[in-house]
Order: C-alpha cells, then structure tokens, then sequence
C-alpha cells in the first residue's frame, strides 16, 4: 500500500491507498489557523507535525495496515508556506509563516518599484508578491533575533512544509524538496533547474538555508522507526496544486485542472518548455521525473472555499458548507449583487495586494440567499478570469476542465462555473485528487504502479457538468463582476 500524507492549510489528512489508486482509509485533523497581525496567517510548527503523525498512525490503524505494508509515503503539501528550523535540535525558530501572509507587502511594493520584477519573472516564472516564499524568509531572518547571523553561518535550515515533514521523518537525515515546490519561492531558476544566485542576493536569503531539490518522485530516506512503528521510504514529494494535476492525470500539453479548496487553483500543462505568460499568470514546474521538467501555466485564486467559510464564521449566515449551496438554489438571481472575495488580496490576473473585499448591488431587500448565492458565482466569475488569460497565453481554446477539491462537490456551484466558462466541468468519483498525485508518484517510484502514461486508467469520473446558460445572459453577468473586481481594485 501508499501512505499519503496531504498537508493542507486548514487541516492535515492522511490516506492509505491500495494498489489499485483506491483510497482504503484516512483520518484528517484540523487546526488552528493563527491571525498575530492584521494580514498575517501563521501555522504552530509543532501542530503540523502532530497532526501529520496523528493521522498517519490513525490511518493505518483503520486499514488494519503496518510500516511494513507499505512500499511508499508520499507528502502533498501546502505551497510557499515558510518554515525555519536549526540544524542541531530540529526546533523552528517561529512559527510558520503561511502563503496566505500578507506581512511583506510593503517589501514587495519596493522591489516592484526598483523595477526587480522583470528579472524576478524571467527566472522563476513568478511575480514579486507576498503570497511567496522569498519575502517570508527575509522577514524571519530580520526579525528573530540572530536568525540572520545564525543562517549565514550554517546554522539553520528553511524548508516549505514538506521539506519539514521529511527532515522530521527521518531525524534530520534529509533536507530536500523537490522542483514543484523550489519553484514557488522566488529563489528557483526554473529553465536551468537549480537556485539562482541572483535572486539569493535580491531577496537576501543565504545559500547555507536552502535544500537539495530533486525529482517529484525521487528516493527522499525513509521514516524512522519509532514514528510509524517500522522504517518506511519517503518516494514522492509535490506541492499541493501540482500534486492534484498529476491526480487528475493531466499528464499531456493542453490539459487543464482547478482545485477548488481554501482557494483555488488552475493550472494549464504546457509541457516541456516554460511558456512565459502575457497576462499575469504564473509559470511553474509542473512535475520534474528523471530530472526532466515539464512545466504549467497556473493562476491562484485566493478566496474560494475560504469565503464559504467566512459566510458560516463571520457573518453566520449558513450553519454548514453544503447550506450555501442550498440557499444559491432558492433565488433566481443576485439581482446585481456581486461578493468580490479579497478578503487577502487577489490573485492572478490581478496581483493586488491592497485589494479588499466588497459586497456592492445590494438595495433594502437582499437576502442572505443573494449573498450566499454571491459568494458561490465568485467562484464562477474569478475562474472565468483566469480561463480567459491561459487561453490568451495558450493561443488554444480549452475544451474541458478537470475539478476537484472540497468546494467541486457542491453541484449547484460546478454547474454555475461551467454556465460562466461556456466548457464543460469533469468532477471525478474521488475528490481528493490531491493525494491521489501524491500516491500515483510514490507508487510509481516505488516500483507498485504504472507510470504517468498510465494514470488515466486510474482516474474515475463523477459526473460532467454541461452548459446550459445563454451567452447573453453569460456576458452580461460577467460585465456586472468585472465592475465589481474594478470597484474593489
């Protein structure tokens, strides 16, 4: 069997997987997200690793599986996310510094306004934004005392948080990520493979912090005994996002998958060559097998499920995630209410760290079933935003997008993105696709499955849903969120 541990933003999960790509057990543990400053969102270090050993034990004990059942772990991690640990005891210098942070906002404003970022996108395929690794480590290095002079002489070592999981895995007998992940921090030159000198000294980061990066699926140690009861070898390491698009078997040029999670995340495979993009979205690493690259165009969105959440904990207008769905289906329309989520900014196209949430067309009689119906058609509309610059930059249409991710269950909210895109929504019968990835690379590298040319195979499909909004009604609407976006901008 594969043990995937799935390390997300809002909770950690664990799965075991059969042979046959088949979930047989998991267990999930949530945790609490830390607010210390208004725009900063940090994670307790010791919280991700307790739950990560939590779960995985749990999971095992539900598959009635031991340590040495398994041929593989691979970790799907959240991206960016930034942590700091010294060498000699393991023991993090502050808390995890999470992608959704907005504290180095003003950092990236500067170097903006240095005229850095063209440099910065033509090696690493980013744009200069908080929402990255670089600006995260600079801080702590500035601000925990000594960090700065303690990393330059060796002392410390920085890892998003699968680096972490598998220095903690294996007692500090590896420090590595791999490609997927080196490739969202700003430090990565993602044509030649290999961290850029250049960018180290941009955003001040000493070479001594770094990793070793490897291939996706590639040999990362193996787990020391006493944590899972037996010596288990650590075969995949992807970031979340990519991790879902090899889930989905987006392995060929063209193919396109949104996860639909705390935010949400579209990428386009472009295959072997970086495509640069015209309108602000990202070039990524992909995945990298046998040391070769093949890359992604992918645009973030930055509230997706998370605006759900703030209908059911700040307002409280819904009990449960499934209700805002139940209550988009009782009104016909917004009446021209638009919900523009930049509750943390907004994302590609857009960039906009300053951006912030609005809620605009409402009149005496809006209802909490127009905002809740608002909040879902964001999610519509800002998916529609991205399409449309991957097709730009594509110079192709796109014919169907994959989903996944916890928010792609609700029906009433994939019908309205496929009403908003004009294409139809393939939902698979599993969701968490994100693991998935994770334990197709695992596998393969561990010798138990077929390779990526077979992953297809393995993917079983939900349900497609098909257009059925007129283009009149289409455009129009979209008019009213690109008022919105502009109001909030």
């Amino acid at each position: 069997m594969i043990l995937v541990i799935d390390q997300g933003t809002t909770s950690t999960r664990s799965i075991v997987f059969g042979l046959d790509a088949a979930p047989v057990a998991s267990a999930q543990a949530e945790f609490q997200q830390l607010y210390p400053r208004p725009g900063g969102v940090e994670h307790d270090p010791e919280t991700l690793w307790r739950t990560t050993l939590s779960t995985a034990r749990e999971a095992l004990r539900r598959a009635a599986c031991e340590a040495s059942d398994l041929a593989a772990i691979g970790i799907a991690n959240q991206r960016e996310t930034v942590l700091i640990w010294e060498r000699a005891t393991g023991k993090p210098i502050a808390n995890a510094i999470v992608w959704q942070d907005r504290r180095t906002a003003e950092a990236c404003a500067g170097l903006k306004a240095e005229g850095a970022e063209p440099q910065v996108t033509a090696a690493t395929g980013l744009v200069i934004d908080p929402y990255f690794s670089a600006t995260k480590i600079a801080w702590l290095l500035d601000n925990v005392a000594g960090a700065r002079a303690a990393a330059e002489r060796g002392e410390l070592a920085f890892g998003t948080v699968d680096t972490f999981l598998a220095w903690r895995l294996t007692n500090g007998a590896v420090h590595a990520t791999d490609a997927t992940n080196a490739s969202r921090t700003l430090l990565y030159d993602i044509r030649n493979g290999a961290w850029d000198d250049d960018m180290l000294r941009l955003f001040r980061v000493p070479r001594a912090l770094l990793p070793e990066v490897r291939d996706t699926a590639a040999e990362y140690g193996a787990s020391a005994p006493a944590h899972l009861g037996g010596s288990v070898p650590i075969r995949a390491l992807v970031g979340d996002q990519q991790s879902a698009l090899i889930g989905q078997a987006c392995v060929q040029p063209g193919m396109v998958k949104a996860t639909y999670g705390t935010g949400a995340f579209l990428l386009l495979n472009t295959g072997a060559t970086p495509a640069p993009s015209r309108n602000r979205l990202l070039t990524t690493v992909a995945y990298q097998w046998g040391g070769k690259r093949t890359y992604a165009l992918e645009g973030s969105i930055f509230s997706a499920g998370a605006t759900v959440q703030w209908l059911r904990d700040g307002l409280k207008i819904i009990g449960s995630a499934p209700e805002a769905g139940e209550r988009a289906a009782r009104v016909a329309s917004t009446e021209g209410v638009y919900l523009a989520p930049a509750f943390a900014g907004l994302g590609a196209p857009y960039w906009s760290s300053d951006a912030r949430a609005l809620i605009c067309g409402m009149t005496r009689g809006t209802s909490r079933d127009v905002i809740a119906r608002a909040a879902l058609e964001s999610v519509g509309y800002q998916t529609r935003d991205l399409v449309e610059a991957m097709t730009a930059d594509a110079g192709a249409t796109i014919g169907v997008i994959r989903v996944d991710g916890g928010m792609a269950a609700s029906d009433w909210t994939m019908q309205f993105v496929s009403d908003m895109l004009g294409v139809p929504v393939d939902r698979p019968a599993n969701l968490e696709s994100t693991a998935l990835g994770a334990a197709f690379a695992a596998g393969w590298q561990a010798g138990v499955m077929p390779g990526p040319e077979s992953f297809a195979e393995r993917r079983r499909r939900d349900r497609v849903f098909i257009p059925a909004m007129d283009d009149a009604t289409r455009e129009a609407l979209y008019r009213g969120w690109r008022e919105a976006v502009r109001r909030t901008l």
